[in-house]
């Protein structure tokens, strides 16, 4: 219920920005394990990230992270995108980064438009209080 809340109040979710240090700790630990499939468990508890945040970033962030089919156990497993899995470490911090950096840009981009806006709003009306 929440969620459905949230995505209401705001349709859109910068996935990358301010979350570049925790999608690269759970890359990491994909990195150092790259045959296996991980639970959002076992990767919170070596990464020592929050379990909420880490199933979330897993969830949300497709394009790095690929969804396991289940194998009866009723365990969620992730693995890393092979388009990811066959770059380079410094090739995966780059991609994050150039993505959290749109994103910023994005976010500027919102600012300046609101900000014009309340300028013609306030251009429009306060000559009518004059």
């Amino acid at each position: 219920m929440a969620e459905i809340v949230s995505n209401l109040l705001a349709p859109w979710t910068f996935r990358f920005r301010g979350r570049t240090a925790m999608i690269l700790a759970i890359v990491e630990r994909f990195v150092e394990e790259p045959n296996k499939g991980l639970a959002p468990t076992h990767i919170a508890r070596e990464a020592g990230l929050p379990i909420y945040d880490v199933v979330k970033t897993l969830r949300r962030t497709p394009e790095l992270f690929v969804k396991l089919p289940g194998r009866g156990d009723g365990i969620t497993r992730y693995r890393l995108a092979s388009s990811v899995a066959a770059r380079g470490e410094e090739q995966i911090v780059a991609l994050v980064q150039r993505n959290a950096r749109r994103e910023t840009w994005l976010f500027y981009a919102l600012l300046l438009l609101a900000g014009l806006l309340v300028t013609v709003v306030l251009m429009v009306f306060v000559p009518t209080l004059l």
